[in-house]
Order: structure tokens, then sequence, then C-alpha cells
């Protein structure tokens, strides 16, 4: 009768060890990504209220100041950026945190919007821009080819 080796068993373990490590591969590159706490989009709301667009956008920690908001070729941007540092330190040790955060989104708004009246305010990391609706574009014309 041969004797088996301790090796024999320990190869079978390594081949398991090594198939987990691949399942747990795939599914970290399916797009989640569990590492991440924040993302660098904020997520918005889009809604039409009769003679006006409300686009709500949540953007918590940041502040009034933080925020730029504006419109270029019928595109609403909202930019996002702040940074903090700390300090704490006593005669044993000096604790220094950084943190940078920035956010930034882009919606094409409809052909209706009047880019010309709109308002954003701030309440609680939640950003409200109100944008007013036009009478809408007459349909286009015909147009002869010589």
């Amino acid at each position: 009768m041969a004797r088996q080796s301790p090796l024999d068993s320990m190869e079978s373990w390594l081949e398991q060890m090594s198939e987990q490590f691949e399942t747990a591969a795939e599914s970290w590159g399916s797009g989640i990504d569990t590492w991440s706490p924040r993302i660098d989009e904020p997520r918005i709301d889009l809604v039409s209220h009769g003679d006006e667009y409300v686009i709500t956008a949540d953007l918590p920690g940041f502040g009034k100041d933080d925020i730029d908001v504006y419109v270029t070729d019928n595109t609403l941007a909202i930019d996002a950026e702040t940074t903090e540092e700390m300090e704490a330190s006593d005669e044993h040790f000096v604790k220094r945190e950084r943190s940078h955060e920035a956010l930034s989104r882009r919606l094409s708004l409809p052909n209706d919007a009047d880019t010309d009246d709109i308002s954003a305010s701030l309440d609680n990391g939640l950003l409200t821009v109100t944008i007013a609706r036009t009478e809408p574009l007459e349909s286009g014309h015909r147009i002869d080819i010589d």
C-alpha cells in the first residue's frame, strides 16, 4: 500500500483557493465597485412641473461656495469641489488628515428650457435648480432642394 504525502492534500487545497480567488475577481470586475463609498457624479432627479423643470441633485458635505452651476449650449453643468485638512497633535504624535472631493454632472436640457430663467438653491446638501419652460419652437419648415 502506497503512503500518501501531506503535499498531495496541500495541492488540492491550493487549487480550491485559486478557484475561489478567480470567482471573487470575476464578481469584482462586474462593475460593482464595493471599495469606494462615494461616486464622482451626484445623483439627480429631473421633474417636469407644468411651466418649469425642477432638477434636484444630492451634494452632501458641500457648501454653497463649493458648487458651480452654469449653462452652456443648452447643457446644465453642476460642479462641486471641496478640500478639508485636519490636524491634531500632542507631545507624542501628530495626526494630519486631508480629504478632497469633486463631483461633476452635465445634463442636456430639453429644447423648451428657458436658459435665461434659471434659479438655484441649496438646503442641507440638496441642490435644487428650477428652469422655466418656453413655448415650444414651431415645427420646422420644408427646404426645397436645388
